[in-house]
């Protein structure tokens, strides 16, 4: 990861910040940290999840890892593999692929775990935070090592673990139903 020497003072100085570049950044302690690239194996699970999604709810309620979302603590924002947002937020993010924390929160997040135990606590720990906070409905962490789908809920302000999901469990989201696929098929390779 390349940090840069610019220093932000507020989320909305960053904001107006353009390096000419399609780099993505996580402001953390007002400085710049360049996303790395997803791996390839992350990008086809996503690819794939946003299959199954698409004729559930639509193209325009589907963002991949571009959608930056603003969160509370450090750092400020966060890129989700796959997003199911609000119909609210079309409107909204044709400007900027950004869910501010004065937007309501997205419907649906989802984490591709990376190898490394550094993205593993992030994803498990840390974002699982972030997210709880930012009052997002439902959160999966989809582990391509383990092989498992973490699906959790908002209840009461806090994450509640409805299920860990692994083989031939079918999968099913809370708020959208079942999806007629099974969590190997997510792992599964494809041609």
């Amino acid at each position: 990861m390349t940090q840069t020497t610019q220093r932000f003072l507020s989320f909305e100085e960053y904001l107006s910040y353009d390096d000419g570049t399609e780099n993505l950044y996580e402001l953390f302690n007002g400085e710049l940290i360049e996303v790395p690239p997803e791996s390839g194996l992350n990008v086809e699970i996503a690819n794939f999840l946003f299959a199954i999604f698409l004729p559930i709810v639509g193209h325009r309620r589907l963002r991949s890892h571009g959608l930056e979302l603003e969160v509370r603590g450090e750092p400020r924002n966060r890129y989700p593999d796959l997003t199911i947002i609000r119909a609210e937020h079309i409107d909204q993010l044709k400007r900027r692929n950004t869910i501010r924390l004065s937007m309501a929160p997205p419907d649906l997040v989802i984490e591709i775990v990376s190898p490394g135990e550094l993205q593993r606590d992030r994803d498990y720990t840390a974002k699982r935070m972030q997210y709880q906070d930012r009052g997002i409905p439902e959160y999966w962490v989809v582990d391509p090592q383990l092989q498992t789908i973490l699906l959790l809920t908002l209840q009461d302000d806090v994450y509640r673990e409805v299920a860990t999901l692994s083989g031939a469990e079918p999968l099913s989201s809370p708020r959208l139903g079942a999806l007629n696929l099974t969590t190997a098929q997510v792992f599964s390779d494809r041609d």
